[in-house]
């Protein structure tokens, strides 16, 4: 059973909106950073964006910083991802996954190996 479950994905037309969503099924991960990451068919693993436990902040990768938005409701378990002005180059699976160490809060980057619980992904499909 995985404990991190993305939904929200789907297909838009480019400049479109998807807001996706992660749930922690079991409850437990409120002091754990999330982070959204992202991976197209020849791609590597790209870090999306990050959200700090402690205080909230954000970080956004440069591709999509000023459209995406990543938040968190601790009373819902859940963290959003809110994606605007899709473009087709964000076609992708994506993927949250929480941070392997309590209360570790974001960085200038996202790395991967940080992250050890994993969801499943919901995909996103950007047309042109």
């Amino acid at each position: 059973q995985v404990q991190l479950v993305e939904s929200g994905g789907g297909s838009v037309q480019s400049g479109g909106s998807l807001r996706l969503s992660c749930l922690d099924t079991r409850f437990d991960l409120s002091e754990r950073t999330i982070a959204w990451f992202r991976q197209a068919p020849g791609k590597e693993r790209e870090g999306v964006s990050c959200i700090s436990v402690s205080d909230g902040r954000t970080y956004y990768a440069p591709s999509v910083k000023g459209r995406f938005a990543a938040s968190r409701d601790k009373a819902k378990y859940t963290a959003y991802l809110q994606m605007d002005s899709l473009k087709p180059d964000d076609t992708a699976v994506y993927y949250c996954a929480a941070d392997s160490i309590r209360f570790r809060g974001c960085l200038a980057t996202i790395p991967p190996d940080d992250f050890n619980i994993w969801g499943q992904g919901t995909q996103v499909t950007v047309s042109s």
